[in-house]
């Protein structure tokens, strides 16, 4: 099967073969993906070296954290490429978008207020989790209209941090 992904602004052609190969833009890639827990914990196995990641479904995607870095990424299949003509499958919704805790963690800071307009990828919330600090970003470009959470605060996964118009 063949995805399009598009992490960060950049897209990536992706197969997956029926015996499990995998091949990035082309470049076959020894890789291999087990979730270790229940709430989208999973550890990559690629070029002999393990790393946790924490992958959480949001409205325009997911969102993959690995380490201290938080990733949104877009990812549309053969089908979905063939029926949009490969033109809207990655853009991000419009209209009302909560911003949720991709993982349980302290809200360590606050980078934006409510009616603050807000560009793509700006910086939105800084949250703690296992000691690492994780940084939110904007899916898009909008105006916060609600901030659900302040610093010192306590945060489960899939809790509304924000609320973007």
């Amino acid at each position: 099967m063949k995805y399009q992904t598009q992490i960060d602004h950049k897209t990536y052609q992706i197969e997956i073969e029926d015996t499990g190969a995998l091949s990035i833009d082309g470049q076959a890639i020894a890789a291999d993906l087990l979730q270790v827990g229940p709430l989208g914990l999973y550890s990559l196995l690629m070029d002999n070296a393990s790393v946790e990641l924490v992958v959480e479904e949001t409205q325009q995607g997911y969102r993959v954290t690995l380490g201290s870095r938080t990733f949104d990424v877009r990812v549309a299949d053969e089908r979905e490429l063939r029926l949009s003509g490969g033109r809207a499958a990655l853009a991000a919704p419009t209209g009302v978008m909560t911003i949720k805790a991709p993982i349980p963690g302290l809200v360590v800071r606050v980078l934006v207020r409510a009616g603050e307009e807000i560009v793509e990828k700006q910086p939105l919330v800084i949250l703690e989790a296992m000691k690492m600090e994780n940084e939110l970003r904007a899916p898009r470009s909008g105006v916060i209209t609600a901030v659900n959470i302040k610093p010192g605060e306590s945060v489960e996964q899939g809790a509304a941090l924000l609320v973007l118009e």
